[in-house]
């Protein structure tokens, strides 16, 4: 909606479209609330967001610029009797820092003359390479109604793109084959080396998020997109194997009991001991009791299994450091165990198009009951009642002032004054990798692998490693897209690049041919949304704050943030209560609200727009039934 179209008073007004704010809107707008939801930015999901490569590198000069400051404007005007301003930031740059961009490949084809810049090995260089066609990405994805902008990507996907999306339970040899043109190209042997301008050419192909997390089959997001039906918006795929780095090498990690009996890392003692310990971690136990506040990895050793168990359990299945307490090692264990089997034979599922598509689909939802969303617009500064300490209205980038009952904002939209003081902020270290193979070759290129990595060493992080194939959507044919985080020690390069260089082929990297070859990579370091205070800072009443993205493999922090927000703005509405189905909603006329049948009937037009896509044989998270029939 055109900005100078809005309405002058809501129920909430939210600033800022990350995942716990775009829920707290389609939770609110789903129970009648009017919802406004605005940001400065030119694209959904902030922090959360997924860019295509050119848009990457828009993104990365946009950071790379000095930001003037905005001037203050005096807004005292708007005031009525009894209030006082309270103004906002107008810029988050200290989210984000430390960005470095590399580029190992050749900047010419093969085959044809360049026509893109010198190949980037600096974060400046590389922007301005896709500037151009970086800009006109940004500009296509301006949409201020997520609707429209889902229907607009769909429109421009190829038949071979549309055919090559999946879901969940359809990861298994059937999506296998879906892909023979990437199977050949990844099998064959003299395969030219992918150049620079094929990476900016293709660019559309890839959905790189910034931020690097998995969906646990039984977490709290997983069960809000069924409980919701917002799970009717996206597609998902299995993670399919997971991985450790051991020795210098990759192995696969038994998890399920069909991995462990086809194992052939372990001995058939060790399959005994392993599947013998699993089943005693279902419950807890007094034995197990005994060790609480003791390390996990001294529990293990205790249960007399060899390193190789140890290991597995403790950095894969766990996925905690060696000191860990072991009351939280065993729930770890019990998380991931509970999580198997839902939908494959991992714990894990990734959306199709990269994680930005889920609080995309959050502010679909919100759209579709009647939320209202706005794009390259923000709120200046609140307008808060000296009596009661209330926000009683907010005034917006244009001057409008705009009554609310609450206003929910992303944390970096808050001055530095009014913030509570705290421990000294937490940043995790993120790199991005485009490469030509995976870590670990096998006869399917259709494997989506997360890969533990211990510390190298005392004091350095370990590192979580997600590795996505073209299947998800996320990068061309012929690539894979591979993310690293780990809690930050000093800078994401710093932290990150001696793991690349053992692991994969760079110029740095030694006797390392055989391993895949980094094509483009990009540091940086990111707020941990984790060690953000959202409570307690100075600020109004009915003012909310939601973080960032945190540094866990999954989303069970920022779900609990939402659903907190969600309960002390409305605390006798359930959290978002399921959406009906458009094909149910019965039309009757002059008995038909305008939210059930104007904004359904929105979401039934959307619905029947993904069927003529070619969509017929979808099955989603919503399908509860059938899926649990299938275990």
């Amino acid at each position: 909606m055109a900005a100078e179209d809005l309405p002058s008073e809501f129920d909430v007004v939210i600033l800022g479209t990350g995942l716990a704010e775009s829920v707290v809107a389609a939770a609110c707008s789903r129970v009648g609330q009017r919802v406004l939801h605005v940001d400065r930015r030119s694209y959904y999901a902030a922090n959360w967001a997924s860019f295509t490569f050119n848009g990457l590198l828009t993104w990365i000069q946009q950071h790379h610029e000095e930001s003037q400051p905005e001037e203050i404007q005096d807004w005292s005007s708007l005031l009525e009797e009894g209030e006082e301003l309270i103004y906002l930031s107008n810029s988050d740059s200290a989210s984000i820092s430390n960005l470095q961009v590399f580029c190992f490949t050749s900047e010419e084809d093969e085959e044809e003359e360049a026509q893109s810049p010198d190949p980037p090995n600096t974060t400046e260089e590389a922007a301005a390479a896709g500037d151009e066609d970086a800009a006109k990405e940004t500009s296509e994805t301006q949409s201020a109604d997520p609707k429209e902008e889902e229907t607009k990507e769909e429109a421009e996907e190829t038949p071979e793109e549309e055919g090559q999306a999946a879901h969940p339970e359809g990861a298994g040899p059937e999506a296998d084959q879906s892909h023979p043109p990437a199977a050949q190209s990844q099998s064959e042997p003299t395969k030219k080396k992918i150049s620079y301008t094929q990476l900016v050419k293709e660019g559309r192909r890839f959905n790189i998020d910034l931020v690097s997390k998995l969906m646990y089959s039984r977490g709290s997001l997983v069960d809000l997109l069924i409980k919701s039906n917002v799970s009717r918006y996206a597609e998902f795929k299995n993670v399919t194997r997971i991985l450790t780095y051991r020795h210098g090498n990759v192995e696969q990690v038994p998890c399920s009991r069909a991995d462990v009996f086809a194992s052939r890392q372990l001995s058939v003692v060790e399959k005994r001991k392993l599947m013998r310990f699993l089943t005693s971690c279902v419950e807890e136990t007094e034995e197990q009791q005994a060790y609480n506040g003791q390390p996990y990895l001294e529990f293990l050793r205790d249960q007399q299994l060899g390193d190789n168990l140890q290991h597995f359990l403790l950095h894969s299945i766990a996925m905690v450091t060696e000191d860990a307490p072991t009351e939280v090692g065993l729930a770890s264990t019990r998380h991931f165990l509970r999580c198997l089997g839902r939908y494959g034979n991992t714990p894990f599922l990734f959306p199709v198009y990269g994680l930005g598509e889920i609080p995309q689909c959050f502010c679909r939802m919100c759209a579709v009951f009647g939320g209202i969303y706005c794009l390259r617009h923000s709120v200046h500064c609140l307008l808060v009642h000296r009596d009661t300490n209330r926000c009683t209205a907010v005034i917006d980038s244009r001057g409008q002032r705009i009554s609310c009952s609450h206003f929910v904002v992303e944390d970096g939209y808050v001055a530095a004054d009014r913030k509570k003081v705290a421990t000294p902020p937490r940043l995790l270290s993120r790199a991005v990798l485009i490469t030509d193979r995976s870590v670990l070759p096998s006869d399917s290129d259709q494997q989506v692998s997360v890969v533990t990595v211990p510390p190298i060493t005392a004091g350095c992080p370990a590192v979580k490693m997600v590795e996505l194939c073209p299947s998800t959507m996320t990068c061309m044919p012929g690539t894979y897209l591979v993310h690293l985080t780990c809690q930050s020690v000093g800078s994401a390069y710093d932290d990150l690049s001696p793991m690349v260089t053992r692991m994969f082929h760079t110029p740095e990297s030694h006797d390392q041919e055989m391993r895949p070859s980094v094509l483009w990579c990009l540091y940086f370091n990111m707020a941990d949304g984790s060690g953000v205070e959202v409570e307690g800072h100075n600020l109004p009443s009915n003012v909310y704050v939601c973080s960032g993205p945190d540094g866990s493999l999954g989303h069970d922090h920022t779900i609990k943030q939402a659903e907190s927000i969600f309960q002390k703005i409305l605390p006798e509405e359930d959290f978002c209560p399921p959406a009906p189905n458009p094909e149910d909603i019965i039309y009757d006329g002059e008995n038909t609200s305008s939210s059930t049948g104007e904004e359904a009937g929105e979401g039934k037009e959307e619905e029947e727009g993904k069927e003529e896509e070619g969509k017929e044989e979808k099955e989603t998270l919503e399908d509860e039934q059938s899926l649990q029939t299938e275990e």
